[in-house]
């Protein structure tokens, strides 16, 4: 145990380490380790994504950052790190609720037309366009011509905005049935967490078949050479943060990158193209 002279001799996290090593039990010591290294990366590659974010806004270019996935497959967590230091007046996060009966009547794709990012802007989709090529189907929110028409819009709907010159990044957060599980179980036990369950979720285990049955064939039929699909493969959420950014800087080649001094290259076994996956 620590005691209150150790910490009077705590100058910096070094010498922190230093006394924590010669008290503290070796598990204990290699969590505080681990999650030290995880900060000091992320602050690194956030300090990344200022720069790019400069460089987008100078150069006017529209970026637009996918995110997509199961329920509770840390979506939401990722785009809280990407965004926590970006300029707000160039950066927006978009999460869209259930469309309205006047959007239900018009074409699909409308309601994210306009979410779309301007010249000097990057946007992140908190879900996308995607909910009708999985969540829909599964759960009934969509009729099969629904779904099939969206289906065979879908990549000349991403053809056009990549003409535009918009830059499309689609990412997968993909965990197992277990952690979705986990991580469901560990929402109901935090009351300021349990908001985030809903039915839908509950169904997203019974149903997680189905799920699987159609994000492949999303991932099949809408994985192409100017729009192809990021799978981040991980339970854990710190890696998939940190690997998900990292792939993000990879795609552009900004003004002061690799500055920081931090690894800017993607884990190949985390972060890997659709069609690298398939058997």
């Amino acid at each position: 145990m620590l005691d209150r002279e150790d910490f009077h001799q705590i100058e910096n996290k070094e010498k922190f380490l230093e006394i924590l090593h010669s008290k503290v039990d070796k598990n204990i010591l290699e969590a505080v380790r681990k999650k030290n290294d995880y900060e000091n990366d992320l602050i690194h590659l956030q300090a990344e994504l200022v720069n790019l974010q400069h460089w987008i806004a100078k150069n006017k270019r529209r970026v637009c950052v996918i995110f997509e996935g199961r329920d509770a497959a840390g979506k939401g967590g990722a785009i809280r790190r990407f965004t926590e230091h970006l300029n707000p007046r160039s950066n927006r996060i978009v999460a869209l609720t259930k469309p309205t009966d006047v959007e239900k009547g018009q074409w699909y794709f409308r309601r994210y037309i306009k979410e779309l990012p301007e010249p000097g802007e990057i946007v992140f989709f908190d879900r996308s366009w995607y909910n009708r090529a999985v969540v829909e189907p599964v759960m009934g929110f969509c009729s099969d011509n629904q779904y099939e028409k969206f289906m065979n819009q879908v990549n000349e709907f991403e053809h056009m905005l990549y003409e535009d010159g918009i830059d499309i990044i689609k990412l997968w957060f993909s965990i197992t049935k277990e952690e979705q599980a986990r991580r469901f179980q560990s929402r109901l036990n935090n009351p300021l967490k349990r908001w985030k369950f809903s039915p839908v979720d509950k169904e997203g285990q019974v149903r997680w078949n189905d799920y699987t049955y159609y994000k492949e064939q999303m991932f099949t039929k809408t994985h192409t050479t100017f729009s192809p699909w990021i799978l981040v493969v991980t339970n854990n959420k710190k890696q998939a943060r940190l690997e998900s950014i990292r792939y993000l800087l990879s795609k552009f080649e900004y003004e002061g990158k690799g500055r920081s001094g931090i690894n800017i290259l993607r884990d190949p076994n985390v972060v890997q193209r659709y069609h690298r996956t398939i058997k």
